[in-house]
C-alpha cells in the first residue's frame, strides 16, 4: 500500500454551492475540522480520521468531500494517463466492486472532461487487466468507489470522493414535482434563517417538501447521510470499521424527536409545544403534496411533517412563524408575467397576515425579487444547479 496525499497531510477538499461558503465553513468548524480555508467552488479544511466520518455522514451544506490521492501536472492525455497507471488500484478495487469518475477541466491543454474521464478510466482498468487479465465494471449510478478528476491550468488532482457520490442525494426524495430544489441549498437556506424550532416554520409553496424535510432534519438534529447505505471512504485503504462504528453510533444517538429540539441558543425562551405545528406547508398542487407525505415516511419524525392542498391566498395569518419558500417562477409556473403577479399578491399577503414573522424567500430568477414589493433587510445570492438565485429576508411588522 502506498501512503497517498491525504494520509500525509490530513488535507480534503469540500464542495458546495456558490453563495454557501461561509455556511460550510462554520459547519465544518462545528464539525470539528480545522484550517479551512476558502478554494475555487469549494473549501479546503484538515481533519483527523475520525472527524473526517463525522464530516461526510452529517455535513448538510457539501455536496462531495474529497480525499487527494496525488497532484501533479498534467500537460497532455498520455501523462495522465501514466500518473493514474503509477497509483496501485488494488488497494481501493477488487474486480467485484464497481468504480465510477467525475470529471473537470478547465484551461488546460486536456480540454474536454468526458474525454479525460476516459483516459483515467482507461488507466484503471487496463492496470487490472495486466495484473489479472480481467477488469472491474464502471457502474455511474450507484459504484462502490467514486473517483474524482480535477484539472485546472494544466494542474491535477485525482481524490476519493468520501461520500461515494454526491452528498445532497439524502435518500428521502422518492417523488418530487418540476424543478425540485436541491437538499443541499434547502439545508443552507435554513441554516441561514437562523431557526432552530424555537417557533412553527412554514413553508407556502412546498412542493415535494425539500425545504421541510432538511428542516426537521435540522431540529431533530438527523445526520445528513443517516439514509445512506454506501460511503466513498469505505473504500480507503486505511478504513477504519471500529472508528466508523463509533462515529455513526454516537451521531445516531443525538437525534431527538420532534419537539424536544436543541434549544440552546440564549434567545430561545421555551420550547414549542408539542401540541403545535412546528414544520408544516401547503400547496395549490395535489401531485406536490402525495411527493411531501411520500418523501417523509423515510425520516425519523417524518410524520410530524403537516402538509396541506391550499392556495396561500386562503391560508390564514401566519404570525410569529418563521416563513421559508421558494416561490413558483418561470420554470415551475411556465411565463415571468404569472410569476411577478403571484410574487406581487404573495407579498401583499405577507404584509397584511403575517405580523411578527420572518420571510425567507428564494427566488430562482433574480430578477423577481422587485415584483414582491418588499424592501429586503438583506440578500444572498445563492446557487441552486445552473440557476443563479438569491435568498431574500424579510421582517414583517
Amino acid at each position: 500500500m502506498s501512503e497517498y496525499l491525504y494520509q500525509k497531510t490530513n488535507h480534503y477538499f469540500g464542495q458546495l454551492a456558490s453563495g454557501t461558503e461561509k455556511c460550510g465553513m462554520d459547519e465544518l468548524k462545528e464539525l470539528g475540522a480545522s484550517n479551512i480555508k476558502p478554494g475555487y467552488l469549494g473549501v479546503y479544511f484538515c481533519a483527523n480520521q475520525r472527524t473526517l466520518y463525522d464530516i461526510v455522514y452529517r455535513t448538510r451544506i457539501f455536496s462531495r468531500i474529497l480525499a487527494p490521492l496525488i497532484v501533479f501536472d498534467c500537460h497532455s492525455e498520455k501523462y495522465l494517463y501514466k500518473t493514474a497507471q503509477n497509483i496501485d488500484w488494488t488497494d481501493f478495487l477488487t474486480l467485484t466492486k464497481t468504480f465510477a469518475i467525475t470529471a473537470n477541466v478547465a484551461d488546460s491543454n486536456i480540454r474536454n472532461s468526458q474525454y479525460a474521464g476516459q483516459i483515467f478510466k482507461d488507466a484503471i482498468v487496463d492496470q487490472f487487466r495486466e495484473k489479472t487479465g480481467e477488469r472491474p465494471n464502471v457502474d455511474t449510478h450507484n459504484p462502490d468507489l467514486q473517483l474524482n478528476l480535477y484539472i485546472h491550468e494544466n494542474k491535477a488532482r485525482i481524490s476519493v470522493d468520501l461520500g461515494g457520490g454526491s452528498l445532497h442525494k439524502r435518500g428521502y426524495r422518492v417523488e418530487s414535482v418540476e424543478a425540485p430544489m436541491q437538499e443541499t441549498l434547502a439545508a443552507a437556506i435554513i441554516r441561514l434563517s437562523g431557526w432552530h424550532g424555537e417557533r412553527p416554520l412554514y413553508d407556502p409553496f412546498c412542493g415535494s417538501g425539500t425545504l421541510l424535510c432538511e428542516a426537521l432534519m435540522q431540529t431533530c438534529n438527523i445526520p445528513a447521510a443517516y439514509l445512506r447505505h454506501k460511503f466513498g471512504f469505505l473504500r480507503l485503504p486505511d478504513f477504519d470499521a471500529a472508528v466508523w462504528n463509533q462515529v455513526k453510533t454516537k451521531a445516531n444517538s443525538e437525534m431527538v424527536e420532534i419537539g424536544q429540539t436543541r434549544l440552546s441558543a440564549p434567545h430561545v425562551e421555551q420550547a414549542f409545544q408539542p401540541a403545535q405545528v412546528l414544520v408544516g406547508g401547503s400547496d395549490i398542487n395535489p401531485d406536490a403534496l402525495q411527493a411531501v407525505r411520500a418523501n417523509r415516511k423515510a425520516l425519523p419524525s417524518g410524520e410530524s411533517i403537516k402538509v396541506r392542498r391550499a392556495d396561500f391566498h386562503d391560508l390564514e395569518g401566519l404570525n410569529n412563524t418563521t416563513i421559508v419558500t421558494n416561490p413558483p417562477y418561470g420554470i415551475r409556473l411556465g411565463d415571468e408575467d404569472s410569476a411577478a403577479a403571484l410574487l406581487k399578491d404573495f407579498g401583499d399577503y405577507l404584509k397584511q397576515k403575517c405580523t411578527g414573522s420572518t420571510a425567507f424567500v428564494y427566488y430562482g430568477d433574480q430578477s423577481l425579487v422587485k415584483k414582491l414589493g418588499l424592501k429586503a433587510d438583506w440578500k444572498q445570492p445563492l446557487r441552486n444547479g445552473g440557476l443563479d438565485g438569491v435568498l431574500c429576508k424579510y421582517e414583517l411588522y
